[in-house]
């Protein structure tokens, strides 16, 4: 019998759901899942989740929590049942997002990451499944140095390029999730070109690198392709670590037949090109994040993307509950 494309995905590389949609993630059975602010709004704008929502508010209330808090507690609420959730419908971890606002605040970041931690305790869920995700900024990543020493595994996304994976790296942090769709539509742009042929694909290269770098150097942090434009993009970095794909993509490897290979291999990383690399400080970080235009922009862009997000949550909730305050910038 002929094996879909996603069963032969999974012999090489971690299949991840990228999705709150609680019936997408019990169809496809990931091992992992993730979410991010702009899932976790889509999925409160789903009907059948309005029990969930107004749990959260209710344990909001009682904690004492009023106003513009009331809020905010009950996003953080929401965003961690909606992990507990999916953790009843998958064997793995769960990808949970501190408020991208946050994104330039080591010391805010460690304190609402320690917060999400916190509730998941209380809801009976050991930190093992649990990753903390945090942009790839200088500060984001050294709140994460601070949570991993702490014994809170965290998910360094919004990466695209070398210089945050090195400095990932450097913080011990458990996974990376480098972006590859975004990167290849930054391209199709900055350059005006409609297709790239997967070999030259921008943002398959990109990864491919990392991941190189990672296996060449015996980096433990893992890498997880995510942002994906097509199933080919997909299937171009199997046999990376762990993928986060979306299911609208996984139902599309799931009925794709063909036969695939993985496309990256430690043994192939270590006798590719080695990637030399000097000691990154946060002087260097800066430097190499300005003078890489895509980076910048992409990196910057995704935080508003997801500040963006949350305040549309914030004004379904508002909208829910009958609070007319004014959203916070």
């Amino acid at each position: 019998m002929t094996q879909s494309a996603l069963d032969q995905l999974k012999k090489w590389t971690t299949v991840v759901a990228d999705s709150s949609d609680l019936d997408a993630i019990q169809k496809f059975r990931p091992l992992d899942a993730t979410t991010n602010p702009s899932l976790i709004t889509a999925a409160a704008s789903i009907p059948d989740n309005k029990a969930l929502i107004e749990a959260a508010f209710d344990q909001a209330k009682q904690e004492g929590y009023q106003n513009d808090e009331l809020i905010e507690r009950t996003i953080d609420i929401l965003t961690v049942k909606f992990g507990v959730e999916i953790l009843k419908l998958i064997e793995g971890r769960v990808s949970t997002e501190v408020d991208a606002s946050l994104s330039y605040d080591t010391e805010a970041t460690i304190a609402k990451a320690r917060e999400l931690s916190a509730l998941y305790h209380q809801y009976g869920i050991d930190q093992s499944r649990v990753l903390i995700k945090i942009a790839s900024t200088w500060q984001g990543i050294q709140a994460a140095k601070v949570l991993e020493a702490e014994g809170i595994a965290c998910n360094l996304t919004l990466l695209f390029g070398l210089h945050q994976a090195q400095a990932c790296a450097d913080a011990n942090v458990t996974l990376i999730s480098p972006f590859v769709g975004r990167i290849l539509d930054w391209y199709k742009k900055a350059e005006n070109v409609d297709h790239y042929p997967i070999e030259q694909d921008p943002g398959v290269l990109s990864v491919k690198k990392i991941y190189n770098y990672y296996k060449q150097q015996g980096i433990k942090t893992q890498v997880m392709g995510a942002s994906f434009r097509s199933t080919d993009q997909v299937l171009g970095l199997a046999g990376s670590d762990l993928l986060t794909i979306a299911p609208a993509l996984l139902a599309q490897l799931e009925s794709d037949t063909r036969e695939i290979k993985p496309a990256l291999t430690i043994e192939a990383a270590q006798a590719a090109d080695p990637v030399e690399r000097s000691a990154q400080t946060e002087q260097s970080f800066r430097e190499e994040l300005e003078h890489d235009l895509m980076a910048f922009q992409l990196l910057q862009g995704g935080i508003d993307g997801f500040i963006k997000a949350r305040e549309q949550l914030t004004h379904l909730l508002r909208q829910s509950f009958g609070i007319d305050a004014e959203i916070q910038a």
